[in-house]
């Protein structure tokens, strides 16, 4: 087996019950332990962080408007306000590391015309790297396990970001969760389809990696 990275994927307090007026995913703030036993099978630890402006252009306040498309080259959809710098949301939550003591970290959206999902490029065009792939390259990664919020769109954008750049994928499903049970169902898929091997548990994963 070769070099074996864990990303923690925005599995911050935005994304959980803990900010309701944010981006609330059920369960988003009951992955912790999953995401560090996660991290245990790795040599490496990688993680991510939405780092929103408050003025950001897709930014609505209206609940009728989210998830409305947008024209614009690097926000594709309309959000509430979350993960602003500073604020509750921003933070990771409680348990993980924090960011200067991962091995590797992206803040990710920080410009307000930015809204990318995947944490290795800044725009939707994939154009503008964050150095994620270039690090794990530069460490010989063959093989990334991923947890974190949400499945939907940030894991699966990230994971199909990564099967692009020729890596191993293993999605740990106990470690992620997601918005909605439609949009999740359509995740797994495309991930599959896209290469990837998804794990139930924390076994399954085990299992995958010692094959």
């Amino acid at each position: 087996m070769g070099i074996v990275a864990s990303l923690d994927i925005d599995a911050q307090k935005g994304f959980t019950p803990l900010c309701p007026h944010e981006l609330p995913v059920a369960g988003g703030d009951e992955i912790v332990a999953a995401l560090n036993a996660q991290a245990a099978l790795a040599s490496l630890r990688i993680g991510s962080k939405d780092a929103h402006p408050a003025n950001a252009v897709w930014a609505v306040t209206d609940p009728a408007k989210i998830l409305q498309p947008l024209a614009l080259a690097n926000a594709d959809l309309c959000w509430p306000v979350h993960c602003v710098p500073g604020s509750k949301g921003f933070e990771l939550l409680d348990g993980l590391p924090a960011p200067i003591d991962y091995d590797f970290f992206v803040w990710k959206g920080v410009e307000p015309d930015l809204h990318p999902y995947g944490a290795c490029f800044h725009d939707l065009a994939e154009q503008r790297s964050t150095g994620l792939i270039e690090f794990l390259q530069a460490r010989h990664v063959d093989t990334v396990l991923v947890g974190g919020l949400a499945t939907d769109y940030c894991v699966k954008t990230s994971v199909l970001q990564l099967r692009r750049a020729g890596l191993r994928v293993i999605v740990h499903l106990a470690a992620c969760r997601g918005i909605a049970p439609a949009t999740i169902a359509a995740a797994h898929t495309q991930m599959i389809d896209a290469g990837a091997e998804l794990a139930q548990t924390l076994t399954d994963l085990q299992h995958l990696l010692d094959t």
